[in-house]
């Protein structure tokens, strides 16, 4: 978990995130880190069982199962203890990569989508990881 060589690979191969609590308010972090990884050509799918509509410009859906198109990896901006729930609704969605946010620990959850074959990420920032190897 947290390899450089798979952040890196992630983030090379990622063509699509499904952002999970991604907020419509854009003074919130996940707001701003979904609209830079936009930015910079990912397709952001948001997930937010509170939200209608759209948020950066993309339909909003309730859960990782509802979205009717393959996604590439789940973006987790959730408290450490909601995690476990996204982990099931990951699996059901035969999702192949947890990034859980940075500040956001949950090593039971973690441990279980790893044996459900996710690939998994913990307590890192995706926009600070880009930013890392590619810049602003």
């Amino acid at each position: 978990m947290n390899e450089p060589e798979v952040i890196q690979q992630i983030l090379q191969q990622a063509k699509t995130i499904a952002v999970v609590g991604l907020s419509a308010n854009p003074d919130k972090t996940s707001h701003h880190v979904a609209a830079f990884l936009q930015s910079k050509g990912y397709r952001i799918i948001p997930v937010n069982p509170t939200v209608e509509g759209q948020i950066l410009g993309e339909k909003v859906y309730p859960s990782l199962q509802a979205i009717p198109e393959p996604f590439d990896v789940v973006d987790v901006f959730r408290r450490a203890e909601d995690v476990p729930a996204v982990v099931d609704d990951a699996i059901a969605a035969g999702a192949k990569v947890l990034w859980i946010q940075l500040g956001i620990v949950n090593e039971e959850a973690a441990a279980r989508a790893q044996a459900a074959g996710m690939t998994v990420v913990m307590d890192r920032c995706m926009m600070a990881e880009y930013k890392k190897r590619w810049g602003s």
